[in-house]
């Protein structure tokens, strides 16, 4: 194992030399809340795109959402001259995760650095997320209203399954033992024709079959969601895999991609208790699919700090205290032994600590701090959940745009992760 402290942009040399050959490179968060994370995050993928010629960021944000940003980072047609009136638009909560300023530098510097190049090499940024069902049948309708008016039918037909329940698409499922042997048939239909329109090169064409792709994940989301258990979990994650994998196939056989998701999405699933629940993640997934050797994990966490977060499901964010992490844990280990930021790059000889069982924290979108004493932590082993991992001893809040907030939907275990 290796320790290099953090402090000048050099000091991500040796994580970039272990990582630069890689088809894929998640890095995680353990909240969606915290500056420093999104800060250095985006300071490792900024040399990643530029000195090892990374195709894309993924990120667990909604498809038709970051199509803007995708549009406006690459300087595509239509798309927003200044990508922070992109991140504006976002509605769906928690917006924050994306619409905030620290992804904003980040997205204004991949303009800057996408227009100076060809456009089949600019960098893009998409989502890999599958709530936004209305969303994404909306940008069906106008796609196919342009390209193939005869398909609208199809549209429609899952369009009418759907509208019954309103915004309120969590209802669909309650009622999914009566309707939703036809509405999953109706999608299926939708995604076919679309899939049909992709065959043929387009942006667009792309993007309207992310979308149907989005709607039937939607679909079996929302009815294994509300039968409790892992199905649900799986289905999101299973589908945000398949949405990279899509991009790869998309961007070309030399494509690498970049993740951005909580912890809970990249750590590897076998390494956590996740897995003796019948839960997998991004994580697991991308290295059975790709190997081990094409694709990195990299884990951030930290003692104590200040995140943004919300209290209840739905409500407004506000700035939280983060308390020093319970005895026993990674991050108290971590506090102990390491200086105050740090890399650990794990393989070789490796501590007892990083190969033993230790809770981790993670904290979501929904966050109450005096469950610390029992709750908001995964049993995790660190060198076999991560291959590398980013230390802040102490952390300080992010800063959200001011955008409206739109209601938030139902969320699976662990919450708002």
């Amino acid at each position: 194992m290796l320790v290099q402290r953090l402090g000048a942009p050099s000091d991500f040399d040796p994580l970039l030399e272990r990582v630069r050959d890689s088809r894929v490179v998640m890095i995680g968060e353990s909240t969606h809340g915290s500056y420093d994370y999104y800060r250095l995050r985006e300071q490792l993928t900024r040399r990643l795109i530029a000195e090892c010629g990374f195709s894309f960021v993924a990120v667990e944000g909604d498809w038709p959402d970051c199509d803007r940003v995708h549009r406006s980072v690459t300087a595509a047609p239509g798309g927003a001259l200044e990508p922070q009136l992109a991140l504006g638009q976002f509605e769906r909560w928690p917006t924050w995760m994306w619409a905030n300023a620290e992804v904003a530098r980040f997205a204004s510097w991949l303009r800057v650095w996408n227009v100076e190049r060809p456009e089949d090499q600019r960098a893009g940024f998409h989502g890999l997320d599958v709530y936004s069902l209305w969303e994404s049948m909306q940008a069906i309708f106008d796609y196919l209203g342009e390209e193939d008016p005869t398909s609208l039918e199809a549209a429609q037909d899952a369009y009418r399954c759907f509208e019954p329940y309103g915004k309120r698409v969590e209802e669909y499922g309650a009622a999914s033992r009566f309707v939703s042997a036809r509405c999953e048939e109706e999608v299926v239909r939708l995604l076919a024709r679309t899939r049909e329109h992709a065959l043929s090169d387009g942006p667009d064409r792309f993007s309207a079959w992310q979308n149907a792709e989005v709607v039937a994940g939607a679909e079996r989301y929302y009815r294994a969601m509300v039968a409790g258990g892992p199905d649900s979990w799986n289905i999101r994650d299973t589908h945000m895999q398949d949405t990279l994998d899509r991009l790869l196939d998309r961007y070309g056989p030399d494509a690498r991609g970049i993740v951005w998701a909580h912890n809970t999405h990249v750590g590897d699933a076998r390494a956590t208790d996740m897995a003796a629940d019948g839960m997998v993640n991004i994580g697991q997934l991308a290295r059975e699919r790709h190997g081990d050797d094409a694709v990195a994990l990299i884990g951030f966490g930290s003692y104590r700090g200040t995140v943004i977060a919300a209290p209840r499901w739905g409500s407004p964010p506000e700035s939280m205290v983060v308390p020093p992490a319970r005895e026993g844990s990674v991050e108290r280990r971590l506090h102990e032994l390491m200086p105050e930021r740090a890399v650990l790059i794990f393989g070789g000889d490796q501590p007892g600590w990083v190969t033993d069982t230790a809770d981790h924290r993670a904290i979501g979108v929904v966050y109450d701090p005096s469950f610390e004493s029992w709750g908001n932590y995964v049993p995790t082993r660190l060198g076999e959940r991560y291959d590398a991992f980013i230390w802040c001893d102490e952390t300080t809040a992010l800063h959200p745009l001011p955008v409206p907030a739109a209601p938030g939907e139902m969320e699976t275990y662990p919450a708002g992760v």
